[in-house]
């Protein structure tokens, strides 16, 4: 079992907004949002990253690459091997938004990957095992309401990302508001 109390152990920014499509195109790949996943731990090279997910150097260096030329991590320090310089990658940021772009002639934003649809192929094993906790609950609410309940679901989400890295097993938690169109509605009530 590997403890690491400090999550991660390299400088990084709390939120970083997406406003450019390669941005957005970049963490739409789930072996992406591994590796970011990953090193939302410590700081890792290729090879750590390559033997934690059992994928060729090469492959995994590709996808590093293209985190590296979203501005979506970094290289946070170096260590010399032997005759070669490894370097050791860590994330430009805590938590990654996708927002909207300054100017209104800039290319239209890809769709960010669907959480849900990676939660559910990530859960279907723990439902079957019967080790999946979830809730799902609705209410017609206003849209400022939507704004300051999503605030709080943001702090949870945050206060998620920095628990202490520990055990030998990984969990998801997924969280999100939409609205329901024709989800039926009760009538005013009678006086």
């Amino acid at each position: 079992m590997s403890i690491n109390s400090t999550v991660p152990d390299y400088d990084i920014a709390d939120t970083m907004q997406l406003d450019a499509p390669s941005q957005v195109r970049a963490i739409a790949n789930q072996l992406r949002t591994t590796v970011l996943g990953l090193l939302h731990e410590r700081a890792a090279t290729v090879t750590e990253l390559a033997r934690a997910m059992g994928r060729p150097k090469s492959t995994i260096a590709y996808h590093v690459n293209v985190l590296l030329e979203a501005g979506l991590v970094r290289v946070v320090r170096t260590k010399r091997v032997r005759a070669i310089e490894e370097r050791y990658f860590g994330r430009t940021a805590r938590m990654f938004y996708v927002g909207v772009g300054e100017s209104p002639d800039a290319e239209a934003m890809p769709l960010d990957f669907n959480d849900f649809e990676v939660a559910f192929r990530e859960s279907e094993a723990a439902f079957q095992a019967h080790r999946l906790w979830s809730f799902i609950r609705h209410a017609r609410i206003s849209p400022e309401s939507v704004s300051e309940f999503w605030a709080q679901a943001m702090a949870l989400v945050q206060d998620f990302d920095t628990l202490p890295r520990s055990g030998d097993t990984a969990y998801g938690f997924v969280v999100g508001v939409y609205p329901i169109p024709g989800y039926p509605m009760l009538p005013e009530p009678e006086d």
